[in-house]
């Protein structure tokens, strides 16, 4: 007779960290099986799937952070053909309840998935969408770091002697960098000696990374039109847009099951906003921000250059709708649009997507 345990069902949930991992395993009732902890290593990884087998039946692996520190477990189980859902983190009701260790949490995974509480297939970060999540993080953080270069040099020029600053006023800001980047300071021994070296300093970072950046702009267009073509022709979508959109989506934009899931993800869905006799809707404040932020560029773009937008914008200000509703419903028709885009059917295979909808 074969053993009961031979054809057990369990479902493993994982609390992920940056050094271990927490995993345990529930039976198909619940029941607390076992727990194990292992380390981030491919040794651990192998580890965690040969202690699951050994149990039974593993229906699915629940993990917190896929996006993190549970990125690389993913992926491993993923590749080995185990189903993994994502996971979010306990609530703190469930935490004042339950306390707060990593074997519970570990716990209330797998509860989660077990419950159908979780049921989220985890963003892909193996592929186009991982390579340009790198760059633009690069990019973004290069962008900011010139900024804050720029805006140093200007406090500097306040409180500058007068000859420094009248030598520098009413300059462009390429003007002013070249100029600040040519200073020879000398001996540090004035105040102006001091102030002609960090703005040198200054402006040669500044113009370091503004060449570091271009050099990466290049490198993220020419990814995104590799991986989604047709999705730089929509109209107000550019290089960083689309790599944005992209990363909202992950390699695997299919696990969003409807337009109204895309749309969910990028906060661009409506929400009831009623009272009364009222029957109103606004935009979703949570979701991705960014994707929310791209969205909402492309619909402003289109109010600007786009003549279909235009006449949407003025047909629904004619129906007494405010210009706030009217955004919620371009931003939700842009999210249609760029969804059909990145999970095209047979039916809109060939659409361009151009046209608006007669009521959003």
């Amino acid at each position: 007779m074969p053993h009961p345990e031979d054809n057990r069902r369990i479902t493993i949930g994982v609390d992920t960290h940056a050094d271990t991992h927490v995993a345990v395993a529930l039976s198909q009732l619940g029941a607390r099986l076992d727990e194990l902890h292992i380390p981030t290593t491919q040794t651990g990884y192998d580890q965690l799937e040969r202690w699951a087998v050994a149990l039974g039946q593993v229906d699915a692996f629940g993990l917190e952070g896929t996006g993190s520190y549970g990125a690389e477990l993913a992926r491993v189980l993923r590749r080995r053909g185990h189903r993994v859902i994502e996971v979010n983190r306990p609530d703190r009701a469930t935490r004042h309840r339950r306390g707060k260790s990593d074997p519970i949490d570990a716990e209330m995974a797998a509860r989660a998935v077990l419950s159908g509480v979780a049921a989220s297939t985890p963003k892909h970060a193996d592929g186009d969408a991982e390579m340009l999540r790198m760059l633009k993080m690069a990019k973004d953080s290069a962008v900011k770091t010139r900024t804050q270069a720029i805006n140093q040099i200007k406090a500097i020029l306040v409180t500058a002697p007068a000859q420094l600053r009248e030598q520098l006023a009413d300059l462009a800001v390429g003007k002013l960098l070249e100029r600040c980047a040519a200073f020879e300071p000398g001996e540090l021994t004035t105040p102006t000696a001091v102030a002609h070296h960090t703005l040198r300093l200054l402006a040669q970072r500044n113009l370091a990374l503004r060449a570091e950046i271009k050099a990466l702009q290049a490198d993220i267009a020419r990814l995104a039109g590799r991986a989604a073509p047709r999705l730089l022709d929509v109209f107000g979508i550019g290089p960083d847009g689309a790599a944005q959109i992209l990363l909202t989506a992950g390699d695997n934009p299919r696990r969003l099951r409807s337009e109204a899931a895309f749309a969910a993800l990028c906060g661009s869905n409506p929400i009831p906003a009623s009272s009364g006799k009222t029957n109103r809707h606004r935009l979703n404040r949570g979701g991705d921000r960014q994707a929310n932020a791209t969205l909402h560029r492309v619909a402003v773009v289109r109010l600007r250059w786009h003549d279909p937008s235009q006449k949407y914008m003025a047909r629904r200000l004619a129906e007494g709708k405010s210009k706030a509703e009217i955004m919620r419903c371009l931003k939700r028709y842009i999210a249609r649009e760029i969804y059909h885009i990145l999970c095209p059917t047979p039916r809109r295979a060939a659409a361009t997507g151009t046209d608006l909808p007669q009521a959003a």
